[in-house]
């Protein structure tokens, strides 16, 4: 986290040494969840190592998954943590993770410390705003193999680490489908 907080030239040496000492090493098996539907996130987690994906289950049962993270990103269920809410996603490890994770109240003491940490969090925000965007796009009128090759190309740890019912889910096709373009991909490269 120091070498991510240093590159963002936001804080100072000692700023960032502060800010740390608040995060708590915290480890997920793959399968834990960081945060349910339903309860309220009280945390935010910087990835040391790992994976994790976001979801939310439709009303047919079907899991919706939205994103990924690795590491060097930060985790939260961002309308829960803000507004103290109810979360509306899961958080679930796709692989073991350590993480640091702050709580709320220990954060809201660092932002009142340092108040540049609303910068960090402003380009955080921005930076998953953008994500998303770019995966709705991915998402709209294109053919299951055209958003497996824009995710292969484009996001190739989420090909290499995510389970292909994730990637699945993720990419709004089935697991069938995605079976057939992974492999029809595979034999048009070889």
């Amino acid at each position: 986290m120091t070498d991510f907080l240093t590159r963002l030239n936001i804080l100072g040496k000692h700023e960032i040494d502060y800010s740390i000492s608040l995060f708590e090493n915290t480890r997920l098996k793959k399968g834990d969840y960081f945060v349910t539907e339903g309860s309220i996130c009280n945390q935010i987690g910087y990835i040391l190592k790992g994976g994790v994906r976001n979801f939310s289950i439709q009303l047919d049962g079907e899991e919706n998954t939205t994103c990924f993270k690795f590491e060097n990103q930060f985790i939260t269920s961002y309308e829960s943590f803000s507004q103290k809410k109810a979360s509306k996603i899961n958080i679930q490890a796709i692989e073991d993770c350590d993480l640091l994770v702050i709580s709320y109240n220990q954060f809201h003491e660092l932002l009142e410390k340092f108040p540049s940490w609303r910068s960090i969090l402003t380009w955080v925000m921005e930076q998953e705003y953008i994500e998303k965007e770019k995966h709705l796009r991915n998402l709209n009128n294109k053919s299951a193999k055209e958003k497996y090759l824009h995710v292969h190309y484009n996001s190739p740890e989420i090909i290499k680490r995510a389970q292909i019912g994730y990637l699945a889910s993720y990419l709004g096709v089935t697991h069938r489908t995605l079976s057939r373009v992974r492999k029809d991909t595979l034999l048009s490269a070889s």
